[in-house]
């Protein structure tokens, strides 16, 4: 092992902008709304801010540029969660929430285009951080201009450096990157029998999320986790977080903690994410760790 920190890579990261909105009337021309709250994201962004708040040395890398990219730079700066994202020319990407207080409607802009020469700065950014990198966590879709085949190079990069690679993500690169032998590979699904090409495909382990179940396969183990929903729980809404998925599986990976463990933490950390619209406290963690069911395949 390299080093102390998790490195964790966005590409793509995006300014989540976020409005409360009035009551809307037909006959009017303009419906209120608040001022716009800022958060910068992406899911590696996700992941670095929820593994700095449970006190565990992180560094968040990426690409940003533009004005967005500054207010990005600034909000990390605000959180205390430190970050070196690799400077473009291109204007990243925002996020816009819209919440009445019944439902929220997203819209999101395209990302930047990557130019080769921003690529290259960037290939050198991450090999010089993997040099103090107890793990790298690769998340999250590719603006364009980066090739299919990115998050391969990256894990490949990794491995020669001797540092574990957890890589969230999906479509073609997600593939191509997962013949390098990730360490782990992160994915949502609806096929259960989909962790199982995961593994084939050259992913050391594989975990999937399936509404409020996670599967985990290794060469030797097959583990199930589920957490009952709230009966709250709104129509069409994500019952785990992604990203606090990730955030829960990776301490555990450094640590060496068993796939139980590793499972019940990521598990419960998830569901109260997603419970409490981003911002858990300890206290919900810890009273959903005793809910998550544990069946072993």
């Amino acid at each position: 092992m390299s080093g102390e920190v998790i490195v964790t890579v966005t590409l793509n990261a995006a300014l989540h902008v976020t409005y409360r909105v009035g009551q809307t009337d037909p006959g009017e021309l303009l419906t209120p709304v608040s001022r716009p709250r800022y958060l910068a994201g992406g899911r590696g962004v996700t992941v670095a801010r929820l593994l700095h708040e449970f006190g565990h040395d992180v560094l968040a890398a990426g690409l940003a540029g533009g004005a967005t990219g500054e207010l990005i730079v600034q909000d990390m700066a605000r959180s205390g969660v430190p970050a070196e994202l690799t400077q473009i020319r291109g204007e990243s990407r925002r996020i816009y929430a819209f919440d009445d207080g019944v439902a929220v409607r997203r819209f999101a802009e395209p990302g930047p285009y990557i130019t080769t020469e921003e690529l290259g700065r960037f290939a050198s950014d991450y090999r010089r951080m993997l040099a103090s990198a107890a793990a790298v966590v690769l998340c999250g879709s590719l603006p364009d201009g980066l090739p299919p085949d990115m998050y391969a190079s990256l894990v490949r990069y990794a491995a020669e450096a001797g540092v574990p690679a957890v890589l969230d993500g999906g479509g073609e690169e997600m593939v191509l990157a997962t013949r390098k032998c990730p360490d782990l590979v992160v994915a949502e699904v609806r096929d259960p029998g989909a962790v199982q090409d995961l593994l084939r495909a050259g992913a050391l382990a594989a975990a999937v999320i399936i509404d409020s179940t996670v599967r985990v396969v290794t060469k030797s183990e097959r583990w199930t986790a589920s957490i009952p929903l709230p009966s709250s729980t709104p129509a069409g809404s994500a019952p785990l977080d992604r990203g606090a998925l990730v955030a829960g599986l990776v301490p555990g990976e450094l640590l060496g903690w068993s796939w139980p463990d590793r499972l019940r933490h990521s598990v419960a950390l998830a569901a109260a994410v997603a419970r409490s619209g981003g911002e858990p406290g300890l206290s919900a963690y810890e009273a959903l760790l005793d809910m998550v069911t544990m069946t072993s395949h």
